[in-house]
């Protein structure tokens, strides 16, 4: 679905999810082929730390790639590359084992003849499209890319399509986190 309230073309979007309030707005947005944790809120501080570029925070992204990147293929994630004639700021970045997910819908495209592998990648900045651009840039097209955490929320054993409100507690040292950036 689309990380976002309305669409012109009558494709699935939030709004088809949950009965959301109506002073509320996705920050952090995820492209229709991406899956993973998605903040709505209407708490303007909050939205200017998570959509402003001034204020860095981390994104934890799972990457299923096609082929099985090198070390040496990690380092250039990892000092940061030109990716539409600008450089990504330096990522943190290693190869894992297979997450246990639920299944995607649709599936993934699967080649026999061609290996795939997990990489977990962590920004701390979101370009459009960014983390797909950077591994096919190093030869390792995304096949799938699930965000797990944004700062300190995490996606947890959340769903597809499941909607929960934060706790307080997590709320709480969300804002924390806000206040000493800015």
């Amino acid at each position: 679905m689309l990380s976002q309230f309305t669409d012109q073309s009558g494709r699935t979007t939030l709004k088809d999810l949950y009965d959301f309030p109506k002073d509320v707005y996705p920050v952090g947005r995820l492209d229709a082929d991406s899956e993973g944790l998605l903040l709505i809120t209407n708490d303007r501080s909050l939205t200017d730390f998570l959509l402003n570029p001034l204020y860095k925070h981390k994104r934890e992204y799972l990457v299923q790639v096609e082929g099985i990147p090198r070390e040496r293929d990690l380092q250039s994630l990892k000092r940061g590359m030109i990716v539409k004639g600008r450089k990504t700021m330096p990522a943190e970045a290693e190869i894992i084992p297979a997450p246990s997910l639920p299944p995607r819908n649709p599936p993934i495209r699967e080649r026999k003849n061609i290996p795939d592998s997990w990489i977990r990648i962590i920004l701390e900045e979101g370009k459009n499209r960014q983390v797909r651009r950077m591994t096919a840039a190093i030869g390792f097209p995304t096949l799938r890319l699930v965000r797990v955490r944004i700062e300190n929320i995490l996606l947890g054993n959340m769903s597809p399509g499941e909607v929960t409100s934060l706790s307080e507690y997590d709320m709480n040292d969300l804002m924390k986190i806000v206040k000493a950036v800015k």
